[in-house]
C-alpha cells in the first residue's frame, strides 16, 4: 500500500530572501531577509506568506551547518537567535531542517556522485554519493591570499571583481573542488548561477525550483532513499 503524502510547506532561508512554496502550489512567495532577521522573525514571515495555504509539515533549508535536524552555528548573513530555537513549536507543525545547500542538492540529484555548489550571498556546498547525502562546509576553507572560497565567489566578490573576473574565479573553484572530491558531475545552483556563461560538459546549471523539490523530498522519501528520489522527474 502506498504511503499517503503529507502537504509540505518548504521554507528556503537565504541571506537576501526567505522563499516559501507549499505542496500543490506553482509559484513561490518571498520576503526580504538580511543581517538583522532572527529565527522568530523568519517563522513569522513564512507564516504570513503562507497564511492562505494549507500544510501539515514544514521543511526548512538553513544557511549554516545543521546536525540531527538542528542548527549548530548562527548564520553568517542573518541576525542572532537561530541555535536552540524551537522551530516545531513556533510553526505548530512537525519540522525537518537541513542545510540550504543540502536541500538544493537533494532536489538536483540524478544519481551517482554529485557535487552541489550554491552561488548566492555566500557559497553553499553538499555532496551526494550513491544516494547518501553529505552536507559540506567548503565555503570557509582557505583558497588564496589567506581568503576563503566564499571570499572569492560570494555576492561581495561578484560586486568587487565584476562579472567577467568572477566567472573565471568560479571556474577555477569548480575545477579545484572537482579535482579534490572527484564527482561524476557538478550542479551549480543559487541565485547567481544565472550569471555564469557556458559551462563544461560535466557541470550543470541548477533549476530554480530544485530547493523546493528537495524540501518536498525530505518528507516524501524515507532517510537513505535519495537514490530512488533522484530518478524521479
Amino acid at each position: 500500500m502506498s504511503r499517503r503524502k503529507r502537504s509540505v510547506l518548504v521554507v528556503d532561508v537565504g541571506g537576501t530572501h526567505v522563499k516559501v512554496l507549499a505542496t500543490g502550489k506553482r509559484k513561490h512567495r518571498k520576503v526580504d531577509s538580511g543581517p538583522t532577521m532572527t529565527a522568530r522573525e523568519m517563522v513569522s514571515a513564512a507564516q504570513a506568506l503562507a497564511s492562505d495555504w494549507t500544510y501539515q509539515v514544514v521543511s526548512i533549508g538553513y544557511p549554516g551547518p545543521v546536525l540531527h535536524g538542528r542548527p549548530v552555528a548562527e548564520p553568517k548573513n542573518l541576525g542572532p537567535g537561530w541555535v536552540g530555537f524551537d522551530y516545531a513549536k513556533a510553526f505548530g507543525k512537525p519540522v525537518r531542517m537541513v542545510n540550504d545547500a543540502a536541500m538544493q542538492a537533494i532536489g538536483s540529484y540524478r544519481g551517482g556522485r554529485m557535487l552541489f555548489l550554491g552561488l548566492g550571498t555566500g557559497l553553499g556546498s553538499a555532496m551526494i554519493v550513491n544516494g547518501v547525502l553529505e552536507p559540506m562546509e567548503l565555503a570557509h576553507l582557505p583558497y588564496k591570499r589567506d581568503k576563503s572560497f566564499e571570499d572569492y565567489v560570494g555576492e561581495r566578490a561578484l560586486k568587487r571583481q565584476g562579472k567577467k573576473q568572477w566567472r573565471k574565479t568560479v571556474g577555477d573553484v569548480v575545477a579545484r573542488l572537482s579535482d579534490a572530491l572527484e564527482p561524476e558531475y557538478v550542479v551549480i545552483g543559487g541565485g547567481n548561477s544565472r550569471l555564469l556563461g557556458s559551462l563544461p560538459k560535466n557541470v550543470l546549471r541548477g533549476k530554480n525550483g530544485n530547493a523546493f523539490r528537495g524540501g518536498f523530498i525530505l518528507w516524501e522519501h524515507p532517510r537513505g532513499k535519495l537514490a530512488e528520489a533522484g530518478k524521479e522527474s
